[in-house]
């Protein structure tokens, strides 16, 4: 693993592994990964996405955004608007071909403004529990009074974390920059592929989320795939086989499709 830092301008140094595609590989699309909030690129399903794509030789792209992992910067700093910008600072300094993206839980959020943004370049989305717009149902819904006031008094406020010891940690700034970033507010076209996996017992992101996705989206195809006993991070070796499957699938249509 050749961990490499993309250095910015008044900005933080980005931490990501690129594995170059072998020749076998030179016709695929490369394969991108987002992961989710106070996720890093050393998580399970970063790491098992890569470990195929190098054995096919397909191109692969994980990184951390500022203040997670082992990017520079302070995580409280950080907001939808921030992270969607080191995204885009690392696709556009290492993408030059067409590309599959990969998102996860708030990476689903990031990963489908990105192919907003960057839409010439996508063969293919896959979401895994993906979480558009979390921070207005997380604010609205799942905070309480007092959690509300907390925020509105203090700037941020502790919940506890089903994965980690650590509290996840919500600021005014990711509430309020959320609001400017919003997904499913209006109706969006896409020519790609669109793939969503969402466990049923996932207790982070509803259920209804993957539905309330496809109805903003249209033009091209957009698939749910509902796993009956799967749970937020869908990795377990038979949700990650599944993903791997569509992966290669979407690999295999677009392989003659290139910029």
């Amino acid at each position: 693993m050749d961990i490499q830092y993309l250095e910015r301008d008044d900005k933080p140094k980005l931490a990501y592994v690129y594995s170059k595609a072998s020749d076998a590989g030179q016709n695929l699309p490369i394969v991108m990964f987002c992961g989710g909030f106070r996720s890093d690129m050393m998580g399970t399903k970063a790491t098992y996405f890569e470990a195929l794509c190098r054995r096919r030789g397909q191109g692969y792209l994980r990184f951390d955004y500022s203040g997670h992992g082992m990017s520079a910067g302070d995580f409280r700093d950080g907001t939808i608007g921030s992270w969607l910008g080191d995204a885009l600072d690392i696709f556009d300094a290492l993408i030059d071909g067409p590309v599959i993206m990969i998102g996860s839980s708030m990476g689903g959020w990031i990963g489908l403004l990105l192919a907003q943004l960057r839409f010439a370049h996508i063969k293919g989305f896959i979401g895994i529990a993906a979480a558009p717009d979390f921070t207005v149902r997380l604010h609205d819904e799942e905070l309480n009074d007092s959690q509300r006031a907390m925020i509105r008094g203090q700037g941020y406020v502790e919940i506890p974390n089903e994965y980690s010891d650590e509290p996840y940690i919500f600021t005014a700034r990711l509430i309020e920059d959320g609001a400017d970033h919003l997904i499913l507010d209006t109706d969006k076209t896409h020519h790609y592929p669109i793939t969503l996996f969402h466990g049923l017992k996932d207790i982070t992101v509803p259920s209804e989320v993957p539905r309330m996705i496809k109805t903003r989206y249209s033009g091209g195809p957009l698939d749910i795939v509902y796993i009956e006993d799967g749970d937020h991070s869908l990795s377990r070796p038979q949700d990650l086989a599944m993903i791997e499957s569509e992966i290669i699938a979407m690999s295999q249509n677009s392989d003659n499709d290139q910029l």
